[in-house]
């Protein structure tokens, strides 16, 4: 079993690499149902994984200038408390063992639906904003919009370990529509490194978390991800798109069904 922990890291770090789509959305339905991980304990493996992950990101982005710092701190004003908020639920709540489970998978699968939807129409809405540039929100409804998207994903990354990938990423799009796609990448991965240990940290006091599954996991994605990020040149974007979509999609299914 082990081994199929490393390969599985492997192969989502592959994914990742190819994608550039956050490892969540498909590394918590594949805990959760190849492995028969109760659900709660994929998302709280997951967010620890995911945290150590992005810090490598967030150094490189910012090496090269592509983070916006500004807005880190705005989606972190609206994220980190609603991470915190969503971890005493899931104390709160803890009894219900079964009805929790089934809520946080029913959770899983609505994530990864937005995710699909955030790989399949990105680059719709993103064109759509450009050539309705009276749409754009400036001053204080910026702020107070990029607030709330912290919010939500705060709440949804800590209960589905999924949002600060794709989903985040759309919404940057949506708000920002100027910004280049690397500072999208950049500003996102930025503010996903506290969401992410916050919410680990909450679920490490959850006692959710698998420290040797995370361990194997980690082991699979670091040449994972290099060697994905290296093929990916080589790949047509938009058939790896649809194929992603499409096995996104029979997960979701599979999650509710």
């Amino acid at each position: 079993m082990t081994f199929t922990y490393v390969v599985s890291g492997f192969a989502v770090g592959a994914l990742v690499g190819l994608t550039g789509v956050g490892g969540g959305s498909l590394m918590t339905p594949l805990l959760a149902l190849l492995f028969g991980i109760h659900p709660t304990v994929a998302v709280g493996t997951d967010l620890a994984f995911a945290s150590v992950t992005k810090v490598a990101g967030t150094a490189a982005h910012r090496y090269h200038g592509n983070v916006h710092w500004h807005i880190v701190k705005l989606l972190c004003i609206g994220a980190l408390p609603a991470a915190i908020a969503a971890t005493f639920a899931l104390k709160y709540f803890g009894s219900l063992q079964n009805e929790i489970g089934l809520f946080i998978r029913y959770s899983i699968a609505c994530s990864v639906m937005l995710t699909v939807v955030a790989i399949l129409f990105r680059k719709r809405m993103q064109n759509w904003l450009t050539k309705h540039p009276e749409r754009h929100l400036h001053g204080r409804p910026l702020a107070a919009a990029t607030i709330l998207c912290g919010a939500i994903l705060g709440a949804l990354v800590t209960i589905s370990s999924i949002g600060a990938g794709a989903i985040g990423a759309t919404l940057l799009v949506l708000l920002y529509p100027r910004l280049s796609p690397a500072e999208i990448a950049g500003t996102d991965i930025a503010y996903a490194v506290p969401l992410t240990a916050i919410a680990a940290f909450g679920h490490w006091w959850l006692g959710s978390i698998n420290w040797e599954l995370l361990a194997m996991l980690l082991l699979g994605s670091v040449p994972g991800i290099t060697l994905g990020s290296l093929a990916a040149r080589a790949m047509p974007e938009k058939l790896l798109r649809l194929l992603l979509a499409a096995t996104l999609t029979t997960v979701a299914a599979k999650l509710v069904l």
